[in-house]
């Protein structure tokens, strides 16, 4: 975490050998972050620390192990000492190496490279609050200003905002471990060393610093009061609820269904010279209303229209089955989806999305489900539709303030309980 092993002796050179670790030292800062950050106690002494030459300062498993040079501790005051302690532990409780293993498979980022990358994306999303108001920024820590970069964003945002390169040369020595970017080390125990803590042990230990930071509302920075509501309430995957709750409606009993003459029913046996109709499966069709109002940004209507694409993939790929209505507080016209980027999103106006409710009704073939995208700022039908009906909500926060129209005391109703919901976002992760 800090620099100073970047101009002296390497790991495992010179005089770090002869050191022994210096565990009062150690201890002492610990005690002194613990007392900083009183809810980060309970993770602090549920780490185990193991002497190791191999690390350039101090790093961390994805097993709550924490590598310790011991030259970096003989030459590192105790308040550094300090807020490298919080430093390590906030990778951990943060899940910096699960996420940095999903950001790689989702990504295709592979190789030691484009680890040191998620590992100071990660530092970048620690150091931009965890420090101040009796903890110091130790020496050497890394800053989304070295970059350029805004602060208060999630490792994944930084990510993408920087790529491997001479300004990143000076950050080659970083190495929080795989606690921190995912990717194991020669130095690691492993799952099955010593002193390793065990996925619920983890777990336990997260909700233990949860209720900490939720038990006194104030004492912590509002990313880990993020962090702690999430931990609460963790999230789950909205596309693949989106998706489901999709194919439920379009699966569900008279959605897709129709009586047919094209294959009489069996039961006409029973009424020699009467032909009966037979309830066959037709595919289903599925109407989209996007929310296209002032209140919605250009970022998610853009999202809209990918949600538009994986609708089509949920009713089997049959873009002719699938409509899309922009509307703002009228409904315009009603697109076959030929290509989600060709569809005109026009709007900006106030919402009411009850015309857009009677625009999907009122295309032909009737929809057997409604899709409805938007930030929740409408008025909703007073009936239920003659369908199945799936609200994707943009996230919105009453408490910041979020919530503006023109009235700045404008709640907005809830979706009904007739329409399944599933709320829109970036991929969930805890902070």
């Amino acid at each position: 975490m800090t620099a100073d092993t970047a101009t002296g002796p390497g790991p495992g050179t010179g005089p770090d050998l002869a050191l022994a670790l210096d565990l009062d030292k150690l201890f002492a800062a610990r005690l002194y972050a613990a007392r900083a950050r009183p809810y980060l106690a309970t993770a602090l002494f549920a780490l185990h620390t193991v002497a190791s030459r191999h690390v350039p300062t101090m790093a961390v498993d994805r097993h709550w192990r924490c590598y310790v040079s011991p030259g970096f501790v003989d030459r590192t005051t105790v308040e550094d000492l300090a807020g490298v302690w919080v430093h390590e532990v906030s990778h951990l409780l943060r899940d910096h190496h699960g996420r940095s293993d999903r950001v790689a498979r989702e990504r295709g980022l592979t190789g030691p490279g484009e680890r040191l990358r998620m590992n100071i994306a990660a530092d970048f999303e620690i150091n931009d609050d965890v420090f101040g108001d009796g903890l110091v920024v130790p020496q050497g820590a890394v800053l989304p200003g070295a970059l350029g970069l805004p602060v208060g964003n999630l490792m994944e945002d930084y990510l993408r905002w920087f790529q491997l390169g001479p300004r990143i040369q000076e950050l080659a020595w970083l190495d929080c471990g795989s606690g921190a970017d995912g990717l194991d080390r020669e130095w690691d125990l492993g799952a099955d060393g010593a002193h390793g803590l065990s996925e619920q042990q983890r777990d336990a230990v997260r909700f233990r610093v949860a209720q900490g930071i939720t038990g006194r509302p104030g004492s912590a920075p509002s990313g880990w009061r993020r962090w702690a509501e999430e931990a609460f309430h963790p999230p789950q995957p909205w596309r693949q609820l989106l998706g489901a709750a999709v194919r439920s409606a379009v699966s569900a009993p008279g959605a897709g269904e129709d009586y047919v003459y094209g294959r009489p029913s069996r039961r006409s046996v029973s009424l020699p010279g009467v032909v009966l109709p037979s309830l066959r499966r037709r595919p289903p069709r599925v109407c989209v209303v996007i929310d296209t109002s002032g209140s919605v940004s250009d970022a998610e209507l853009g999202s809209a229209l990918l949600e538009v694409a994986a609708i089509a993939r949920a009713v089997g790929g049959r873009r002719d089955l699938v409509t899309v209505v922009p509307c703002d507080a009228a409904a315009q016209v009603a697109h076959p989806l030929c290509r989600a980027e060709g569809i005109p999103l026009l709007g900006g106006g106030g919402t009411d999305l009850r015309t857009g409710f009677a625009k999907a009704l009122s295309t032909q073939p009737r929809p057997d489900a409604v899709v409805v995208l938007t930030d929740g700022q409408t008025s909703w039908p007073d009936t239920r539709p003659p369908c199945r009906t799936v609200v994707g909500l943009f996230p919105r926060r009453y408490e910041t303030g979020e919530y503006a129209e023109d009235d700045p005391d404008y709640v907005p109703d809830t979706p009904p309980d007739w329409a399944r919901v599933v709320e829109i976002g970036s991929v969930p992760v805890a902070r």
